[in-house]
């Protein structure tokens, strides 16, 4: 008996720990921006840091649990190497919680994006491409890119509404 309340303990204290490295629990905090702001996070959000918005600079975004998708778009020409944060990942550090987002271009171009799609599949907020920073003429600074080439079923007229690109800003409504 003793022995089992010792393993849950520790068990306890391990995941704890655990938790404690994790990319959200470090985020929160988040300090104010380095570099150029390429992404605000407004709305219903739990973090901030500057007034009631979270900016997210590149070393930022990037520290979020990074990824590379490997993939074509209806928008580019042969496959290219994507990197950046996981939507879900970015929206979890955010502390949003809500049923969909608005994401919106530097043009003013919005689109409404069920949170679903980040559970359902890996989109990222692609700030690199092939291994460079993409620059506002090639689709960025930030792009939401969805996984095409894993998935044929995202070729479609809804998913492509949703992929915005030269995104400045999520709205959690």
């Amino acid at each position: 008996m003793l022995l089992t309340r010792r393993c849950r303990f520790l068990l306890a204290l391990c995941l704890l720990s655990l938790w404690g490295l994790s990319p959200v629990a470090l985020a929160d905090p988040f300090p104010s921006p380095e570099g150029e702001v390429l992404l605000r996070l407004t709305g219903d959000i739990e973090h901030v840091n500057v007034g009631d918005e979270l900016h997210l600079d590149r070393v930022m975004l990037m520290s979020l649990s990074s990824m590379v998708l490997e993939t074509g778009t209806p928008w580019t020409e042969g496959v290219s190497r994507f990197e950046g944060p996981l939507v879900r990942v970015v929206l979890e550090a955010a502390g949003i919680s809500v049923e969909h987002v608005r994401i919106r271009a530097l043009d003013d171009f919005e689109a409404k994006v069920p949170v679903s799609d980040f559970h359902d599949y890996d989109v990222i907020l692609a700030i690199e491409r092939d291994g460079g920073p993409i620059a506002v003429r090639d689709l960025g600074p930030v792009f939401v890119l969805y996984p095409f080439d894993d998935h044929p079923e995202l070729l479609n007229e809804t998913i492509r509404f949703r992929s915005v690109w030269h995104v400045d800003t999520i709205h959690a409504p």
